[in-house]
């Protein structure tokens, strides 16, 4: 990443993450990029290595400056906890006697966690070779795991992001971690009160509050408007990670229910992930051959084509049986931008977004049935439906615009960093 001036009025900000640029996350590509544009002097570090596959254009052509730690960091990772205990051992045995004992939620979260805890000690030494003045995780999971054991060993001051799967469950250390931070951002008003009464800290206004809402902002400009005319057979689009949390066996029983009714339709569900085979199987099973398509996954760059022919976009997400949870899926974002109408279920942050009949239409989760009768409902009055979603384009332009959130993220850490009066010079 092209680094801003040593001489810039905002504090030297190391962005940890698991990935980057990772395909699913043009939030956060954007994010990294704006504040960068912003005048944030940014530093990027992963905890893995590279993806090469499904990157979108911009993403490719992102010169490479990216320092990943990767599998290989496992052949000196004791080496550099046997470094800090030797340069300071309180902080060295307070993080071994702090971090690693706790109870994390699911396997996968105590491997990356703990993987994590490992490269918090790299991470450190190379803030303060590299002078680092803030460090900021965009997740609440492992990245913010490192950033925290970073920030304990060298005092400098860190902040992390709370979204979704990072925090529902949440894992054995997040109260720690929100005690500890200069300032937690959240992406979503649901996720706010959720952290506040997790770690008990009173609910403030948003400039006063440890933990801010500050919204994501679209990756998508102003692409050109979906015509939706909403004639036979009708175009549905669905996109996303095939996980359980999107809930997508619910839309596609809900298209069966459509086909007995009589619908002309196509879904395109598009987007790939570990329930792929199950979906298909189930789409063939409900006997709706021909009715959905499954193109895999779309890059970036091809997303806006998608909404630009489809006349209802679907996000039936749910509560998965593990707690985890959408926050506000960026995918409602973009279908709304092109002034696609939106049908998703009232789950997390999403309302937040689709105010039902307003900027588009709410459902319950898991509830076929619902779905059916909201997709009757959109079809019988097209006007109506061409109004909530005008609506809808409106509110995320104004709510989710990048540069005031942006700079929010950016005004943030200064004044937290610089607050705090903390850095790795004389730690």
């Amino acid at each position: 990443m092209n680094e801003q001036s040593s001489q810039s009025n905002f504090p030297k900000t190391a962005y940890v993450l698991l990935w980057f640029p990772e395909p699913t996350e043009t939030f956060i590509f954007h994010e990294v990029l704006g504040v960068q544009a912003l005048g944030l002097p940014t530093h990027v570090f992963t905890l893995y290595g590279e993806i090469k596959r499904h990157l979108s254009v911009s993403m490719q052509s992102l010169p490479d400056q990216v320092e990943r730690l990767g599998p290989r960091y496992a052949l000196t990772a004791f080496a550099e906890v046997y470094a800090w205990w030797k340069r300071d051992a309180a902080r060295t045995k307070h993080v071994l006697r702090t971090v690693p004992w706790r109870r994390w939620k699911g396997w996968e979260k105590c491997g990356e966690n703990l993987w994590a805890f490992f490269c918090g000690f790299k991470l450190a030494r190379r803030f303060v070779e590299e002078s680092i003045e803030h460090i900021h995780a965009p997740w609440a999971g492992g990245p913010a795991t490192a950033a925290w054991v970073a920030s304990n060993l060298t005092g400098i001051p860190f902040s992390f992001t709370a979204r979704a799967w990072d925090i529902w469950p949440p894992d054995g250390g997040l109260v720690d971690k929100i005690r500890d931070a200069a300032f937690v951002r959240c992406n979503t008003r649901s996720n706010l009160y959720y952290l506040h009464q997790l770690a008990g800290l009173p609910l403030t206004s948003d400039d006063s509050s440890k933990i801010r809402l500050i919204y994501n902002g679209i990756s998508l400009a102003t692409p050109p408007l979906a015509a939706a005319l909403m004639r036979s057979p009708y175009r549905f689009l669905a996109l996303g990670r095939f996980i359980g949390k999107k809930g997508y066996e619910y839309l596609l029983q809900a298209c069966r229910l459509l086909k007995d009714q009589g619908l002309d339709f196509r879904l395109t569900l598009a987007g790939d992930g570990p329930r792929a085979l199950k979906l298909k199987s189930l789409a063939e099973a409900l006997e709706l051959d021909g009715l959905v398509d499954f193109p895999g996954f779309i890059p970036h760059e091809r997303v806006s084509e998608l909404f630009q022919t489809s006349d209802i976009f679907f996000m039936p997400s749910v509560v998965d049986i593990t707690g985890d949870r959408d926050g506000i899926p960026n995918v409602i974002l973009e279908a709304l931008v092109h002034r696609v109408p939106v049908i998703a279920t009232d789950v997390s942050g999403i309302g937040e977004v689709v105010e039902n009949r307003v900027t588009g239409l709410l459902t319950p989760q898991r509830d076929p049935e619902a779905i059916a009768r909201a997709v009757h409902e959109m079809l019988a009055n097209r006007e109506h439906a061409m109004t909530m979603a005008a609506e809808g384009r409106e509110k995320v332009l104004r709510q989710f615009d990048p540069p005031t959130n942006y700079s929010r993220i950016r005004d943030t850490i200064a004044a937290t960093s610089f607050r705090t009066g903390r850095s790795a010079r004389g730690s």
